[in-house]
């Protein structure tokens, strides 16, 4: 693990949407969510939105929120609210700058969200894995679920992306 100093999670404000849009724009070229999208997740559930700093400046982030287990939120579509029927904890986006990579920021934020997801009272943890994370998060627990109905919204995000399932109760 790469030793940096001075690096943090904190807690997502408003004023942080412009730091996350050109975060994303920088980490996830291929994965284009409109301003709106983004700032959206952070107003329907703000206790899931979280950014990561190196030196206090923007290094990263993450969106999630509470979700309906074997659906998927289309990529780049506003919710408009939460399902009424919330039963997991839905990882939207985890993404770092190159610097912030390999300082252990993406396990600890992850540790930190299956606190959460379990004081919430949720017995999963779900997710899209992109860009070849698939093992990265089953080092976090999580396994690929084969869900045939989610093909296309799957193939929306890319051609190896995989639905993958934390069990935490």
């Amino acid at each position: 693990m790469i030793q940096i100093r001075d690096v943090a999670w904190r807690a997502m404000t408003g004023y942080d949407m412009d730091a996350v849009n050109a975060i994303a724009g920088r980490v996830h070229p291929g994965f284009f969510e409109a301003p709106e999208v983004l700032a959206e997740k952070f107003q329907l559930y703000r206790n899931g939105c979280y950014l990561f700093e190196v030196q206090e400046r923007p290094a990263g982030y993450m969106l999630s929120h509470p979700w309906k287990l074997g659906s998927l939120p289309a990529l780049n579509a506003l919710l408009g609210q939460l399902p009424d029927d919330l039963d997991t904890y839905y990882i939207h986006d985890l993404a770092l700058l190159p610097l912030a990579r390999g300082v252990g920021a993406a396990g600890k934020i992850v540790s930190a969200l299956t606190k959460h997801a379990v004081a919430m009272g949720y017995p999963t943890m779900s997710l899209v894995a992109v860009n070849g994370s698939v093992s990265f998060w089953e080092k976090q627990g999580f396994q690929v679920e084969d869900r045939p109905e989610l093909s296309e919204k799957l193939s929306a995000y890319e051609a190896h992306a995989e639905y993958m399932v934390k069990r935490i109760a």
